[in-house]
């Protein structure tokens, strides 16, 4: 799969306020399950239907995607929405539209890790792999800021209360996460679909040791956001895309035999199988919503903890980060 670098050099918005729903919608991605409502709706037909277009860009992480978004590079946001509340801490106008997944987040750990949670627990796992190899064992996870870097931190050090000194967290793409952890170069990493059954399938010496349930309750997943200039200008296009969004939601959860032949290409074609896909839309990793009210409350909980973290300063209002309206128009359309 290849991804798409762009160098962000200012915060223009004017082509994104200038837009109109005759021009294609650039969308900016993250590789994960929780895009797939994207490439339902085209391949159904549902977006042509809607008289939208939309031109695709693949990212390694959400921090990378909304410096894209910000410039006016791209026109939808579809990843994580912790690089949308540091974007809204700079003053950027950027609203949620629709969810589209929550507790997408899983933690596995390679062969060189996995036994050492044979009955243990996970702070004494990690403890014993560091006093046999004297060493703390890595972890992969994506850029500070994002949603699995904050996942796995809130995981290690508020759930299982691991020591700081048994853990070494390693910063890098969800591609290189990947690699790493099959190849044993990380003993552990965050994962999402259809990353997970791809990596089971390698090897199955790879264990899912933590559910997103257990690393975050009710965390917000992959998120489809949007300027609010952009929205303002665009009112139709965005309810819209919003409309689709939901009915390929449905589909996914209810159907996804019928939606597994269309997300082939968000994760290059022919080189993920349709019964991987199928796997990973079955996974009890993906858990598909659309609803932004669904995952309001944990979003307070997601902000608080990024600021123990570091990542923000201060809390900032949430109010307008959810247009609410907006999809409550498009499902009723009114």
């Amino acid at each position: 799969m290849r991804f798409l670098k762009f160098i962000v050099t200012s915060l223009a918005v004017s082509w994104a306020v200038t837009a109109s729903a005759q021009q294609p919608l650039r969308v900016g991605f993250i590789p994960v399950m929780g895009v797939a409502q994207i490439f339902v709706a085209e391949g159904e037909g549902w977006l042509k239907q809607a008289g939208l277009t939309l031109q695709p860009a693949a990212f390694e992480s959400g921090p990378n995607m909304i410096q894209a978004l910000s410039s006016g590079t791209l026109d939808i946001y579809a990843g994580g929405l912790g690089p949308l509340l540091t974007a809204r801490s700079k003053g950027i106008d950027v609203r949620v539209i629709a969810a589209t997944v929550v507790e997408e987040m899983g933690f596995a750990a390679a062969p060189a890790l996995a036994p050492f949670f044979d009955g243990r627990t996970g702070a004494a796992a990690f403890k014993a792999f560091r006093e046999k190899n004297n060493r703390p064992a890595k972890i992969g996870t994506q850029p500070l800021g994002s949603g699995p870097n904050t996942a796995v931190r809130h995981w290690l050090f508020e759930v299982v209360k691991a020591d700081t000194a048994d853990v070494e967290i390693v910063e890098m793409g969800i591609d290189a996460t990947q690699r790493a952890l099959a190849t044993g170069a990380i003993e552990g990493g965050s994962v999402r679909e259809p990353a997970w059954t791809v990596l089971q399938r390698q090897n199955p010496g790879i264990k899912l040791v933590a559910t997103g349930n257990d690393m975050f309750p009710n965390m917000p997943g992959v998120v489809f956001a949007v300027l609010g200039p952009f929205a303002d200008k665009n009112p139709k296009a965005v309810e819209d895309l919003v409309r689709v969004t939901v009915r390929a939601t449905q589909l996914l959860k209810e159907k996804p035999e019928q939606a597994v032949k269309h997300i082939g290409a968000a994760f290059g074609k022919g080189l993920v199988s349709d019964d991987i896909l199928l796997a990973a839309l079955k996974s009890p990793q993906t858990r598909f919503t659309s609803d932004p009210r669904t995952i309001a409350e944990s979003t307070v909980k997601f902000q608080e903890y990024q600021i123990k973290i570091g990542v923000l300063k201060k809390a900032e209002p949430l109010d307008g980060l959810f247009a609410q309206a907006v999809y409550d128009r498009a499902i009723t359309g009114n």
